[in-house]
């Protein structure tokens, strides 16, 4: 059986539509207004973004991003960081791997 879809409560749709286009290739389609959103990966994996007033997400809810290597990875964290997010660097924990607060309310690791 497979996953076909999740959805994100965000603060801002637009942001976190942006955000996940730039930095993890996922693709937008079905933008109505700035309420509801969703994109796309390249197995046709849906995330649905839906904007509500306040995010409260538990302390280690995140949704997660592999990359073949650690230099992309480090690209990845290098590229947030030069745009102006808040990451620490990368360590080697349950993989090599960084955390990254995504605008619209939640986190994302990055890890290989």
């Amino acid at each position: 059986m497979k996953l076909n879809h999740l959805n994100l409560t965000v603060t801002d749709v637009p942001a976190a539509r942006a955000f996940l286009e730039k930095y993890f290739g996922m693709t937008g389609g079905t933008e109505r207004g700035n309420g509801f959103d969703a994109v796309f990966d390249d197995d046709g994996f849906v995330l649905t973004l839906m904007r509500g007033r306040e995010v409260l997400y538990p302390k280690t809810f995140h949704i997660g991003f592999p990359q073949e290597n650690e230099a992309q990875v480090d690209r990845i964290n290098q590229q947030l960081k030069y745009d102006g997010f808040d990451v620490s660097p990368p360590q080697h924990s349950h993989g090599y791997t960084f955390y990254v607060k995504a605008p619209g309310g939640f986190t994302v690791e990055v890890i290989c």
